[in-house]
């Protein structure tokens, strides 16, 4: 669960007809952005937070046996049967002395003949199916945001929903960096299309809505931050909201 915490973050919402996932993509000073989104078959897709090789393990396990119900029974994989056979998966390295726990936790979004559906799984091997969920590092933000707005997500269009999402992902970012089509990932899944993944440019058309909203904070999302405010004299006490200083022992890892 830790290395879940530590992983950027990732939200998840579904309306009747469709779910969102998107993600904040990190970068290294020299790498390129890692990928957050996997397509797992036409109307499945996963969207990650923690260690991206246990991920991919899973991801290769969840690809096998769609394509083996797809042979066996020339038909698409239902997501909760996807999800009870992934869980037993991840449940038997909980349980072995030689086996560690998965260090990953997964957003799935799926649709099936019952309609959409958004699924949170565990470290642990327990999933939940979910209305709205955010998972990684701030994600306690997201969750206040799509707890709020919880009663307006089943009738929303697409676009709105993924507007919403972004929101909620928006909140999880320090005051000084922005979303932009570099930092985030939208896959859309729903009735009468396939998985959708949308990376760089094809962002741009969702973000656009986003660019003179309000975010928390008080502050627009495309106005500069605000300036810091001038250091006290000596012997001056410093401001009541000044935080209090640290030592430098025990810093928040981003």
């Amino acid at each position: 669960m830790e290395a879940v915490k530590q992983g950027s973050a990732t939200v998840g919402l579904k309306s009747k007809t469709h779910v969102v996932l998107v993600a904040l993509k990190r970068a290294n000073d020299l790498s390129a952005h890692q990928k957050k989104m996997i397509p797992i078959d036409k109307h499945i897709v996963i969207s990650i937070a923690g260690l991206t090789a246990d991920a991919r393990s899973l991801s290769k396990f969840m690809r096998i046996e769609c394509g083996n119900n797809q042979i066996t029974k020339d038909a698409p994989m239902e997501v909760g049967r996807l999800l009870t056979l992934l869980g037993n998966k991840m449940q038997v390295s909980t349980q072995r002395y030689d086996k560690r726990p998965y260090g990953v936790g997964l957003l799935i979004a799926g649709y099936s003949e019952q309609g959409p559906h958004l699924y949170q799984a565990c470290p642990s091997a327990n999933f939940y199916e979910c209305k709205a969920m955010a998972i990684g590092n701030r994600s306690q933000s997201a969750r206040t945001y799509l707890e709020k707005h919880l009663a307006e997500f089943e009738d929303c269009d697409v676009q709105t929903l993924v507007e919403h999402a972004l929101k909620a992902l928006r909140d999880t970012l320090p005051n000084e960096v922005e979303l932009n089509n570099k930092n985030c990932s939208v896959a859309v899944v729903g009735k009468g299309m396939d998985v959708e993944v949308n990376d760089n440019e094809a962002v741009d058309k969702y973000l656009s809505g986003l660019d003179s909203e309000e975010r928390r904070g008080g502050r627009r999302g495309d106005e500069p931050p605000p300036p810091a405010p001038p250091a006290a004299a000596d012997g001056d006490p410093p401001p009541a909201d000044d935080p209090p200083q640290s030592d430098g022992g025990d810093m928040e890892t981003e």
